[in-house]
């Protein structure tokens, strides 16, 4: 497992994704439906909000997002019109818990705060959805450190254009940041800038 010692120390910024990189994406999305089960028992009665919980959480699983409320329709007779609510939850729900980092990259970030490194959050997906996860994460005063770019208002990674941004904006050349990912998005991402790139999961003791 690779620690901050094990980074060029010459190295000026540090570029993070957020899902599935600083924290498991997953504990976002059940919370998500979760409140939603409990939306449509308390609305419908039935399902029970256990039931549909449990099918949700059991579906994205095996099968991910895509097309998740249409098997959940499928299953239960949820009707078309609360897919609007499904799909708002991911961007306005209020989480019983909050967010967790992993331990790994808590303590990455600590570090890179302490040496004075410049810390970059850019994130691929709906800003206010992501947003809505940042604000909900448990930051332990780190949040105060991070510069956030949400890559779609520019354009999705992989293409590069929020880095050239952030290099004009910060004067920072390509030699001083690194990008710290798990995809290939990412990667080519890091490529196609011709900036170094690690992978998150050497930092973190579980695979994401």
């Amino acid at each position: 497992m690779l620690t901050y010692a094990d980074i060029d120390s010459s190295k000026k910024g540090f570029v993070f994704e957020l899902d599935n990189v600083l924290y498991p994406e997953r504990e976002y999305l059940l919370q998500v439906y979760y409140l939603f089960a409990n939306f449509i028992e308390f609305t419908e009665t039935v399902p029970s909000a256990n039931e549909l919980t449990w099918f949700l959480k059991s579906a994205y699983e095996h099968h991910g997002t895509q097309g998740l409320f249409e098997r959940a329709s499928q299953m239960f007779g949820i009707d078309e019109k609360y897919r609007d609510n499904f799909d708002k939850l991911h961007y306005t729900a209020r989480l019983p818990l909050k967010l967790v980092l992993f331990p790994g990259m808590l303590s990455l970030l600590q570090e890179m705060v302490i040496d004075r490194k410049q810390i970059f959050l850019v994130t691929n997906g709906n800003p206010e959805t992501q947003l809505n996860k940042i604000r909900q994460m448990e930051w332990n005063g780190l949040e105060q450190y991070l510069v956030v770019y949400f890559a779609e208002e520019m354009k999705a990674k992989p293409e590069t254009d929020v880095l050239e941004f952030i290099l004009g904006k910060h004067e920072l050349l390509r030699k001083d940041l690194v990008i710290i990912g798990n995809s290939d998005t990412d990667q080519e991402f890091a490529s196609g800038a011709g900036v170094d790139f690690v992978y998150s999961d050497d930092f973190t003791e579980q695979k994401s």
